[in-house]
């Protein structure tokens, strides 16, 4: 039997990170596991992480800015042809359904990564991860035979985390004083935040270890290694690979409000998480409003003065990361990959 063929295209860059590529790779992996053959259309700024994550298969390195969505589609569409693609899974905010339907061919099916529905797709299927999203909210947005997958249970979570969760869980239940925390606002380190906030918290670290994961392009690299270099208590981990370890080790965290909220939770792990663009703020509010999180608005003035308020709140409350630690823990087991390439196969196979 040949192997079904899937093409990934995918966003990435400084607005907008590296999380649509992370959960692409993570859904790609779970499809290699069963037999696929896995392809990536790589801008400028996704070429670097996929590298860096070791993606070994097949890619079209699109010598054109992510910012050049037309372009990217265009070689997009040459790639799929000349890789014979089954299948091409798009997770970019920017595109819909015309360039859905650019992307597909007459033996071509398309599915969707989105959490933002507010556009039309022309899909097969549509995941959205979302905490508290209905199939509803896409019924005018996709056609009627759409299969549509909603909610954390579908969140594309590296295998690593759900691997580590017993572990994670079982070292929360301890109610341990806090020891160790982790900053990892994402590789690209939007509008250099991870600086602001080790800075904003180095002064109240006490006894605390603070862990710091950053990518080598990050713009607070060279601040945030400076700070290591001065203060034992900052540890830099660059382009980190053990980030299940890390998060698992930690007490408490501070992160990013994108698709890194369902690895801390997967692993319960109590955090302070911060808007870092537009996309982010609706789900940050809902996982607060659920005592999930903490959440902050890196955009907003004051933003320093409210991280160390809600670190302060962390490190004090044991009550409080106990609640935290156990409803985010119950919204996301980690499995979301394999259930994903699951309903993959069935539409592919049906």
């Amino acid at each position: 039997m040949t192997a079904l063929r899937i093409l990934f295209f995918a966003d990435a860059g400084a607005e907008v990170g590296g999380g649509h590529v992370m959960r692409c790779l993570t859904l790609a992996r779970s499809m290699v596991e069963r037999g696929a053959e896995c392809a990536f259309v790589e801008s400028r700024a996704a070429a670097p992480i996929l590298r860096r994550f070791g993606w070994p298969a097949q890619t079209l390195l699109a010598m054109v800015d992510a910012g050049d969505l037309q372009g990217l589609v265009g070689w997009g569409r040459q790639f799929a042809d000349r890789f014979a693609a089954d299948l091409v899974v798009v997770d970019h905010y920017r595109a819909g359904e015309a360039e859905e339907r650019a992307l597909a061919g007459p033996d071509r099916r398309v599915a969707v990564i989105d959490d933002l529905a507010d556009r039309a797709h022309a899909c097969d299927l549509l995941v959205d991860p979302g905490y508290g999203r209905r199939r509803e909210a896409y019924s005018e947005l996709v056609h009627s035979k759409c299969a549509i997958l909603v909610g954390p249970d579908h969140a594309l979570v590296r295998p690593e985390f759900a691997q580590a969760r017993p572990r994670a869980l079982s070292r929360r239940a301890r109610h341990d004083p806090v020891r160790r925390s982790l900053i990892s606002f994402g590789l690209t380190d939007v509008a250099a935040v991870t600086g602001r906030a080790v800075e904003a918290l180095v002064g109240r670290l006490g006894d605390t270890r603070l862990d710091v994961a950053l990518g080598r392009e990050a713009p607070s690299l060279e601040q945030v290694s400076a700070l290591a270099g001065r203060d034992k208590r900052v540890r830099l981990h660059l382009d980190a690979s053990d980030m299940a370890s890390l998060v698992t080790d930690a007490d408490i965290g501070l992160g990013a409000g994108g698709s890194s909220v369902w690895e801390r939770a997967c692993l319960g792990l109590p955090t302070a998480a911060a808007v870092l663009a537009d996309n982010q703020a609706e789900l940050l509010e809902r996982l607060a409003e659920a005592g999930a999180v903490l959440a902050l608005d890196a955009r907003a003035a004051g933003f320093e003065a409210a991280l160390a308020e809600a670190w302060d709140r962390l490190v004090d409350d044991g009550e409080l990361r106990w609640r935290l630690s156990c409803r985010s823990s119950e919204l996301c087991d980690g499995r979301g990959g394999e259930r994903v390439a699951e309903a993959l196969l069935d539409l592919l196979r049906g």
